[in-house]
């Protein structure tokens, strides 16, 4: 899979409203250089990107920081009990797109309130649904796809797609980007939902914590708040680092450092053959690139 000309990683964000700090693009080139942020205008918004992804340099591989899917083998369904729950990711997508088509701003609000799927998620107020636990999980964090766990095992702290609550809240940002994934519809594959192409762009999921432990930082150092925490973990990656100094915020810290890694580890087999990515898991809850 060497055969990409672009990396662009989105650190993405599903707050309210229209424009985010939290969403942050850079690009890395194949050819060499240090990775670079892509300017929003002032800043960036879901439709922003769901524009970008439309308009992509040929052959890029974009990773997405989002969870592609939710829990599916765990209990064998999306909503287990629920008779509309979906099949697969694609059916999922639409489903949550459907649901929140008065939702501005591609939010993603009407579905976590609907009283169909509220029952499933941990929300604020101390509401957690009394499907928001599958099993008898220790951890307490909710339910988790199978590749959460093996991030788990990797040493990183994943959080249930199903939980709604605190600065570890991911269930928003997964929704939010699910709607953007399926109003791609079939223009940009996103693996592994999709078969692997042999040509042309790619999405892939991608966790931001993964790219700083394989760039020397630990799981309590993850995030990056200065340009000199950002070029000690590109160079830790062989990559070119940055001219700049000083602070910078972690979204762009984040964005940067993980277009750098998508660059150096996309030509890796294992990435893309990981143990326990079955074909049923594929089509339902998807994979996290990298965590192989």
């Amino acid at each position: 899979m060497t055969r990409f000309r672009h990396f662009l990683a989105v650190d993405w964000s599903g707050a309210a409203g229209e424009r985010h700090k939290g969403i942050a693009l850079a690009i890395a080139e194949a050819r060499g250089g240090p990775p670079v942020l892509l300017p929003g205008c002032p800043s960036w918004s879901r439709t922003d990107v769901l524009a970008a992804s439309l308009d992509l340099p040929e052959d890029t591989l974009v990773g997405v920081d989002l969870g592609i899917s939710l829990p599916f083998a765990d209990c064998g369904a999306f909503f287990p009990g629920l008779p509309e729950s979906p099949p697969d990711a694609r059916s999922l997508w639409a489903l949550v797109d459907r649901v929140c088509a008065q939702d501005d701003h591609l939010a993603a609000s009407a579905f976590v309130d609907d009283p169909r799927f509220a029952p499933y998620f941990r929300r604020h107020g101390g509401r957690e649904g009394e499907r928001f636990r599958c099993d008898d999980a220790a951890h307490g964090r909710g339910r988790f796809r199978v590749t959460e766990a093996r991030q788990a095992e990797l040493g990183c702290k994943p959080y249930s797609n199903f939980n709604l609550v605190g600065a570890a809240q991911v269930g928003k940002s997964s929704l939010t980007g699910m709607r953007v994934l399926h109003r791609l519809g079939d223009r940009v594959p996103v693996w592994p939902v999709d078969p692997l192409p042999d040509s042309g762009s790619l999405i892939v999921e991608i966790y931001t914590a993964l790219a700083a432990l394989e760039a020397g930082r630990s799981a309590s150092r993850s995030k990056m708040r200065s340009y000199e925490e950002v070029n000690g973990a590109l160079a830790t990656l062989g990559s070119p680092t940055l001219a700049q100094t000083g602070p910078i915020d972690d979204h762009s810290a984040d964005a940067l450092l993980t277009a750098a890694w998508l660059r150096k580890v996309a030509g890796e087999p294992a990435r893309w053959n990981p143990a326990g990515l079955t074909p049923e898991i594929a089509r339902t809850e998807g994979w996290t690139f990298g965590v192989a």
